[in-house]
């Protein structure tokens, strides 16, 4: 079958649900209103609190929660067949990642842009919300602490993407200070940062980088290439979670956001041009030997690009608080989800159609949890060079830095989630340390670095361990975001059907691949993630009864208020 069916069916459907559905929500659902004073006004610090146009916090919220996750979880989900992953992103982006999204920044900007996880102390009530928050740092620990070690395998695999991905953040500095000090045009200053960012990634193959195989000091050891690297990207992190959103963070998004959106015209030219055959199966029944169920582990396997729970903490952590207004939720939330729904799609066509015969796209996915962001990168490349003439060396550049350049958007946004998380904590328990700027960034760090070194060893690669309870753990929490959204509308005696059908389907399946995965943790005795399967089913339960138990006490104080 010909990959630009995909394209097209995949691509028209969220240009559908984003003219007429995003619209439907935004106005008879959300009521979005115009005159509403955000708190990126009300609030305004100049540092989180920045009233911000809409195209650039669209740039902000789409690549950090594009990340990495909307390639991986694709490229291994095909390996039930194309069919499957592709109906689910596309399903998923439509009706439920933009209505999750847009709806998780609505609810916080109604409430001072305070996180989800606040949120719910308030909409739910405290119990539900400490319990919440336990959920919402595994998310950030697991996003954090894997995504050092993806950008580090991708630069050590790729050292002439090390240029770009590093260049890019010179780029942004200077964007921002365009942006925002010299008040210089915005489509100058787009052309300038992506024109800038493509010769980085243009040049970047032809000047090679690669830390020493061994670095450090002979009296503290030495550190492997992976390590070291994991280290560099914390640091970095640390330092950019720290200053003022408009100086880097913005900037770097938005610019980012821009450089995914020229990669995927290139990348989707080309399939239009070089017209791939999909060669991997429409649904695949000859599966490696030990490949979970397809059903519910589909649903969770492909997180970002369906719906992420990852979203909501961005939404309410720092979209929201630099939203101008309350209408630019629908461009930013929605519109973020279908971005995010595109790249999703890309990494499916590149995972199946990239491949020269069914024999070559089986030695790849010949077990679970192959393919990922190699078989995008690879089966991109290859797509890019055949439609395009592009050299495959630079091809293969491009969509590493790509892949790179948002799993550090992430690690940028995600830490200063968690930085927000340790805050919050502060201020519940009355711990006035821990609610300043650095010594939370501080304790964010600390526990990143805690699980990847202190579980995964001299090569900080601890951060894989837990991994593999991510999309169940991430699931869920989008799941609880929309519980929350939900009680908020029954509240305002708004119909909750548009959210309430996604939050049980959403329950339902990660609940069932959770008491899966505990089978699995069982019968290879591997007990700590045994352990951590029960903390975070234990906590999913607590909180669908603390929802539930909210939706009724509300329904009936509504009715008692009508008699």
């Amino acid at each position: 079958m010909s990959a630009i069916i995909l394209l097209l069916f995949g691509l028209g459907g969220m240009a559908l649900g984003y003219v007429f559905y995003s619209k439907f929500i935004a106005q008879h659902i959300y009521k979005l209103d115009e005159n509403f004073k955000t708190p990126a006004h009300e609030m305004e610090d100049g540092i989180d609190f920045v009233p911000t146009n809409k195209f650039v916090l669209w740039g902000h919220h789409f690549t950090s929660v594009a990340g990495a996750a909307p390639i991986v979880g694709p490229a291994i989900a095909v390996i039930w067949g194309w069919l499957p992953a592709f109906l689910w992103v596309t399903i998923g982006t439509i009706f439920f990642a933009g209505v999750h999204d847009a709806g998780a920044i609505w609810a916080s900007v109604r409430n001072r842009a305070k996180s989800v996880g606040a949120l719910t102390g308030e909409v739910v009530g405290n119990r539900a919300r400490s319990v919440f928050m336990i959920v919402i740092f595994l998310v950030l620990l697991m996003v954090n602490g894997v995504f050092g070690v993806v950008i580090a395998k991708l630069l050590i695999n790729n050292p002439g993407a090390v240029v770009p991905v590093w260049g890019a953040i010179v780029v942004a500095l200077l964007i921002g200070q365009l942006i925002y000090r010299m008040k210089a045009s915005l489509p100058l200053v787009s052309i300038l940062g992506v024109g800038a960012l493509y010769f980085l990634i243009y040049i970047g193959p032809s000047v090679p980088m690669a830390l020493p195989e061994q670095i450090g000091f002979e009296a503290i050891g030495y550190l492997s290439d992976s390590a070291a690297w994991i280290l560099l990207l914390f640091a970095y992190a640390a330092i950019a979670s720290l200053l003022p959103v408009w100086m880097l963070l913005q900037p770097r998004d938005y610019i980012n956001g821009l450089q995914l959106f020229v990669g995927l015209i290139l990348l989707y030219g080309a399939v239009l041009i070089a017209n791939p055959t999909v060669v991997a199966p429409m649904i695949n029944i000859d599966v490696p030997e030990g490949t979970p169920s397809m059903i519910p582990l589909l649903f969770v396997t492909i997180a970002c690009g369906a719906i992420s729970g990852f979203h909501g903490l961005v939404a309410s952590g720092t979209s929201s608080k630099q939203l101008d207004k309350e209408t630019d939720a629908r461009f930013v939330g929605y519109f973020g989800a279908v971005g995010e729904g595109a790249l999703a799609l890309a990494a499916i066509i590149a995972a199946t159609a990239g491949f020269a015969s069914l024999a070559d796209w089986k030695a790849v996915y010949h077990a679970f949890g192959q393919g990922g962001v190699l078989a995008f990168v690879n089966g991109g490349a290859t797509i890019l060079h055949a439609g395009t003439g592009i050299d495959e060396v630079v091809a293969s550049t491009l969509l590493t830095v790509m892949a790179a350049l948002f799993a550090g958007t992430t690690m940028d946004t995600g830490l200063r989630l968690q930085r927000y998380i340790f805050q919050e904590w502060g201020e519940i328990y009355n711990i006035k340390w821990m609610g300043k700027a650095l010594p939370a960034t501080l304790l964010a760090v600390g526990s990143c670095l805690v699980l990847a070194f202190g579980a995964g060893g001299a090569d900080g690669t601890g951060g894989l361990i837990i991994w593999p309870l991510f999309g169940t753990t991430n699931q869920l929490l989008a799941g609880l975001t929309l519980l929350v959204i939900t009680v908020m509308l029954v509240r305002r005696k708004i119909a909750s059907a548009y959210t309430l059908i996604p939050l049980v389907f959403l329950l339902v399946m990660t609940l069932a691949a959770l008491l899966l995965q505990l089978k699995g943790f069982y019968e290879s005795q591997n007990w700590f993630l045994l352990g951590l399967d029960i903390v975070v089913l234990v906590a999913a339960i607590l909180v669908t009864l603390e929802c539930a138990s909210a939706l009724r006490r509300t329904k009936r104080e509504m009715a008692e208020a009508d008699a």
